[in-house]
This record gives structure tokens, sequence and C-alpha cells, in this order.
């Protein structure tokens, strides 16, 4: 019984090291396969967005939530992550300096103005909220800056828990999926141009698909402001992080692997390296839209991993909170994008 005993019990210490990552990176990789489909069959449903609500629901399909919390876990936590860091380097081959510099210094001042409303009145309230963890700060980032990106980058540098970035990108992707359907119906009774539109629509939503889809309802001229000053927010990524990251410095708060957060985190590097090879002009054009396919794929798949890790009957129990905390930041998001757009048009 001895002998039996000792040939059995390596192979139960390799049954408990488990699968790896790969079988969490291909169950990401099928949902952003479906993610896509999604989006060529109805293309106003942006492939990020989908990406997420794909990502919600297999965490809670029952013949699958399973495997999501136990052999594909670390894989969809590696996409997550990791994944989602690549995607936020590539998402600076989308910026150039000429282009904001383009926009005029009033409109600059303006998206500058928006964001630090946004942030510090949806910080402060999810804070008086009693909400959790760093989901104030997550939240915050990702109304003020470019959705779920933003809130994956800003987790990243704070180590955040799984929990509350999963949390606060379902409810940063639901408000900006919401901005869809709602501030086309506000065009007429605002009384807005089309060009004001289209930068009310990208001062004031969230990812840049959902602008996207939201402002070329408004014509091409509308897409092309929307689009211009939605990038102007993204620009504002690397500053942000860099702020939070003097914050967590000066509460002694530590990296992941132990000491002190860098101040320029090597992804946030990676994207102002992006927009500065953007500027140059030398990348050609296929070049350009090979990075941009890339980054949409790293990302679906990064927010897929992000979705999965959404428990809604433990979301359901600050439910309120964070509704609460999701309909005002889009109100202050909304209104100071919209009085900003009539002070410098």
């Amino acid at each position: 019984m001895a002998l039996v005993g000792s040939r059995v019990r390596p192979l139960r210490v390799g049954a408990h090291a488990g699968p790896g990552p790969l079988p969490g990176l291909a169950l990401a990789a099928a949902g952003v396969g479906v993610a896509w489909l999604l989006h060529l069959a109805v293309p106003a449903v942006p492939m990020l967005t989908a990406a997420v609500v794909l990502g919600v629901a297999t965490a809670h399909t029952p013949w699958l939530r399973t495997r999501v919390r136990g052999r594909c876990r670390a894989g969809l936590t590696l996409a997550a992550k990791r994944l989602m860091r690549v995607g936020v380097v590539l998402l600076g081959l989308k910026l150039s300096l000429s282009d904001v510099l383009g926009l005029g210094w009033g409109t600059v001042a303006m998206v500058i103005a928006v964001v630090a409303a946004t942030f510090g009145g949806t910080w402060w309230l999810g804070r008086r909220l009693g909400l959790s963890g760093d989901q104030p700060v997550l939240i915050a980032t990702g109304y003020a800056i470019c959705g779920a990106s933003a809130i994956g980058a800003v987790s990243a540098v704070r180590d955040s828990d799984e929990d509350d970035a999963a949390t606060s990108v379902a409810l940063v992707t639901l408000c900006g999926t919401l901005a869809i359907a709602v501030l086309p119906l506000l065009h007429g009774p605002l009384g807005l141009t089309d060009a004001q539109f289209g930068r009310w629509v990208g001062a004031g939503v969230h990812d840049v698909g959902q602008v996207v889809a939201a402002a070329q309802t408004a014509g091409p001229g509308a897409l092309g402001e929307a689009v211009l000053v939605k990038l102007m927010r993204v620009a504002l990524l690397a500053p942000m992080v860099a702020a939070l990251v003097v914050a967590a410095r000066r509460r002694g708060r530590t990296a992941p692997k132990g000491g002190r957060p860098p101040l320029v985190p090597l992804f946030v590097a990676g994207f102002l390296a992006m927009v500065a090879l953007r500027t140059t002009g030398w990348l050609p054009e296929p070049a350009l839209d090979a990075a941009g396919s890339a980054q949409e794929l790293l990302l679906a798949a990064a927010l897929f991993g992000l979705g999965s890790a959404v428990h809604l009957p433990t979301l359901s129990r600050t439910g309120a909170r964070v509704a609460v905390l999701g309909l005002t930041a889009w109100v202050i998001v909304a209104a100071a994008s919209y009085a900003g757009v009539l002070l410098t048009t």
C-alpha cells in the first residue's frame, strides 16, 4: 500500500498544478471572435462593448462558469492585465501632437477642464458613497478619460483588486452603451450644430468605439470632430496615471512586486513613444491600420477577461450605490462637456 501511495502522490501533485494560461486565453480568443461577429452584424454595437458583455455572460452561463472560475481563470487574468497594457501602448498610434494642436487651445483647455471636473466629482462622490477598494478612483478614471482602457491602465499601476476593476468596467461600459442611444436623441433639442454635437460626444462619451457609434449619426463632419476631441482625452491618460502613481507613493502604497511604483510605468512610456512615432509621420497607413486592428483585438480580449471577473450577486450588494455613482457621473461629464462646447464654439 505504501508503494502504491508513493506512486500516486506525484500524480496528485501534478493534477493540482493547473493547466496554465492557455485554456483562458483560448476562451478569450473565442469571445473576441464572437464579439467581432456581433459588431459585423450590428455595426452600432462596438466590438469592445460586446466583448465586456460576453465576458459577463460567460461567467454566469451554468456550463461555463465553473471553467471560468477554475481552469480558465489564469489565462483570463493574464488577458485582463497583460494584454490590456499592450493594447494601451498601441492606442498611442491613434494620436499625433499635430492633431491635438489643430483643435485649438480653447478646445484643449475645455477638454482638460471636463476631465478634471469629471474625475474629481466622481472620485469624491464614490468615496462619500462608501464604495469599496479602488472602485471610486477606477470609475472616475473610466468616465474622465477613455472608459475600460483607462480603468485597465490605472488598475495595473495600483495593483487593484480584480473585482474592483471588473465592477468599474461593467458600470462604465453600461453607461457608455446607453449614451449611444440617448445622445443622438438630444442633438436637436439641445440646439447643437453637427460639429458641436460631435465635440460634445467626443468630450462626454467614454470608449472610442462608443464615441464613433454615437457621433456617426450626425454625419462625417460630426464624427471627425468627435474623434479628435476624444483622442485629446486619451492623451491625458499618461499624466493621469503619473499623478495617481505620485499619490500612491505619498501614501506609501507599494507596487505589485514590492517597493514604490514607478513614476512612469513601462506601458505608459510605450504609449507616449507611440504618440511620438505617429507624430513623425514615418509609419505608412497600412502599418497604422494593422496596429489599429491589433490594438482593438488585444483590448477586446482584455475586456472579455475583465468582464468574466464580474460576479453579479456580489455586484448586487452594492448595486444601488454603484448605480447612483454611475448616473451622477454621467450627468457630470455630459453637463460639463456641453457647457465647454458652447463656450468654445
